[in-house]
């Protein structure tokens, strides 16, 4: 896709209102794979189970920002397998989203501890997992290697839900 021809800039979401390359433009009211998925209950996820989520193998959309994983199903013409932000979905996407990269060699096949980025790159990554709190449902943490999953409670998956950590 060439640049004008509708693309998303990488300082946008993927909210599902913005226009789409053919010129339409999805309401929230519209029917998405998010609609009739129900909402997923709070867990922990390893690398190997966030890749699952990536929209081909299942039609839920997860990625992780800054160790936190979201669920970004509803923004699916942004994170599915075809959208411009495609490359994150069942990813880490916090060093991609830090350095506004887009390629495929932003993201590391091993746990991304992000020692290396800067301060106003650790900042941007912050600013990212804020928004993607606003618009997206938290739905666990990125579990480094040899970290135990958490238990969550059904209070506590609700609690969650309704103020977003």
């Amino acid at each position: 896709m060439a640049a004008g021809d509708g693309d998303v800039k990488l300082g946008t979401l993927g909210s599902g209102s913005e226009s789409s390359s053919d010129g339409s433009s999805e309401s929230p009211g519209e029917e998405s794979p998010a609609a009739s998925l129900p909402r997923m209950k709070k867990r922990d996820f390893s690398l190997e189970q966030l890749r699952q989520y990536d929209g081909s193998r299942t039609p839920r959309i997860l990625l992780a920002v800054n160790g936190k994983v979201f669920d970004v199903t509803k923004g699916s013409k942004f994170y599915g397998p075809a959208g411009p932000y495609g490359i994150f979905a069942g990813r880490d996407a916090s060093r991609g989203l830090a350095t506004f990269c887009l390629d495929k060699d932003a993201l590391k096949d091993e746990y991304d501890d992000l020692s290396d980025l800067n301060a106003v790159q650790m900042e941007s990554v912050r600013e990212w997992e804020m928004q993607f709190k606003e618009k997206y449902d938290y739905v666990g943490r990125l579990l480094k290697p040899g970290e135990e999953p958490s238990e969550y409670t059904d209070e506590e998956d609700t609690k969650d839900h309704n103020k977003q950590d």
